[in-house]
C-alpha cells in the first residue's frame, strides 16, 4: 500500500495534463500512487494515458462528464494511502513537495494537512514572481508564520490562505467529512477547508513555493461566471457562524455574491430572477443595485450595451 496518494482531476486538458503528471512521477518522495480522474474528456485523454507505463498510475474515466466534485470524489475513493492531495490538470508539484510536506505529517500526529504556498504560472509554465508575491499577499499568505494556524477558521473562511491544490492531507480526517459535497462545480475547497475547521481538525501551514498555480485562458469567459456565483451563493449560505466577526463576513459575501449574480441574470434577460438578488443583495452597493434595475427596463440591445459599461466602469 502507497504511503501517498496524488489524485490529479481532469477534463479536456490534454496539452496540460502531461505537465502534472510529470510533476507527480519527478517527485524525490517515490512511495505513492496516481490516480488521474478523467471526466469525460473528448480530446484524446485517453490515448496520452495508455502511454504511460508506470504502474503506480490509475486511471478513472468516467464515460460523461459527471461534474467537477464527483469526479474527484471517484478518486479520492479509489484512494489507499495513508496521506492525500488533489490538485488540477494544469498545475504541477515542486518536485520536493510530497517529502517537505509529509514529513511534518510523520513528525507531527495531531496534525491533520499541510498547506504550502505556491508560484503563479503562465500557459509557457514561465514563473511570474510579482504575481505570485501578490497573490500571497492578497490571500493573506505573506503574513501567515509556520506552524499550526490556531485561527484556522477565521484563516480559511475569510482570509481564504489555504490552496487545496497545494495541501497535503491525512486522508482519515477527510474520510470523517466525506471529503468534498457531491454535485458541485465550484467554491467545493472552500467549503471542505471551512468543515475541517468546524470539526476540530488541525492545520500546519509551511511557507515556501511549492506548487505552480497556472492562470490561463480558459479559466476565464462569461459562461463560467454565473455558475461560479450560484455555487458561491449556496455556498455561502450553507453556513451560520457563531462568532458575529465571521457572521458579518459571511453576511457581507453574501450580499455582494447575490447582486452580482442579480446583475449579470438581468444581462442574460433573466428578469425576475436577477431582481429578486439584486434588491436581496443591495445593502452591498445600492448604487449597482439601483443602476442594474434601471438598466433592466431597458431593451435588449440597450441593455446589454448599458452592462458592458457598467462593467468597463467599475473595471
Amino acid at each position: 500500500m502507497p504511503k501517498i496518494s496524488i489524485c490529479i482531476s481532469t477534463f479536456n486538458r490534454v496539452k496540460l495534463l502531461p505537465f502534472a503528471i510529470n510533476s507527480v512521477l519527478q517527485q524525490t518522495y517515490q512511495d505513492l500512487e496516481l490516480i488521474i480522474c478523467d471526466d469525460g474528456s473528448r480530446d484524446g485523454t485517453p490515448e496520452l494515458i495508455s502511454q504511460y507505463t508506470d504502474s503506480r498510475i490509475r486511471y478513472i474515466r468516467h464515460s460523461q462528464n459527471i461534474g467537477k466534485s464527483n469526479n474527484m470524489r471517484s478518486g479520492f475513493e479509489a484512494a489507499t494511502g495513508e496521506y492525500f492531495i488533489k490538485f488540477d490538470d494544469d498545475d504541477r508539484l515542486i518536485p520536493d513537495f510530497l517529502e517537505r510536506t509529509a514529513k511534518i505529517l510523520d513528525q507531527e500526529h495531531n496534525i491533520d494537512f499541510v498547506g504550502t504556498d505556491h508560484w503563479i504560472i503562465d500557459i509557457n509554465n514561465i514563473r511570474d514572481e510579482a504575481k505570485t508575491q501578490e497573490n500571497s499577499r492578497r490571500w493573506g499568505r505573506a503574513n501567515l508564520a509556520t506552524g499550526i494556524v490556531d485561527n484556522l477558521l477565521e484563516i480559511v473562511f475569510i482570509q481564504q490562505s489555504f490552496q487545496i491544490g497545494a495541501t497535503l492531507f491525512r486522508r482519515q480526517s477527510l474520510s470523517e467529512l466525506g471529503f468534498m459535497q457531491p454535485n458541485w462545480q465550484n467554491c467545493e475547497d472552500n467549503d471542505l477547508f471551512v468543515r475541517l475547521a468546524l470539526a476540530g481538525k488541525k492545520g500546519y501551514y509551511l511557507p515556501e513555493l511549492l506548487m505552480e498555480y497556472r492562470i490561463h485562458a480558459e479559466q476565464q469567459g462569461i459562461n463560467r461566471v454565473i455558475p461560479y456565483l450560484q455555487d458561491k451563493l449556496g455556498y455561502l449560505s450553507h453556513y451560520k457562524f457563531e462568532s458575529d466577526k465571521l457572521e458579518k463576513v459571511r453576511l457581507q459575501r453574501l450580499a455582494e455574491t447575490q447582486l452580482l449574480l442579480g446583475l449579470r441574470l438581468l444581462e442574460k434577460g433573466e428578469i425576475q430572477k436577477g431582481r429578486e438578488l439584486v434588491l436581496a443583495g443591495k445593502s452591498f452597493s445600492h448604487a449597482k443595485a439601483w443602476t442594474g434595475l434601471g438598466l433592466s427596463l431597458l431593451p435588449k440591445g440597450l441593455r446589454k450595451k448599458g452592462f458592458e459599461l457598467l462593467r468597463q466602469m467599475r473595471g
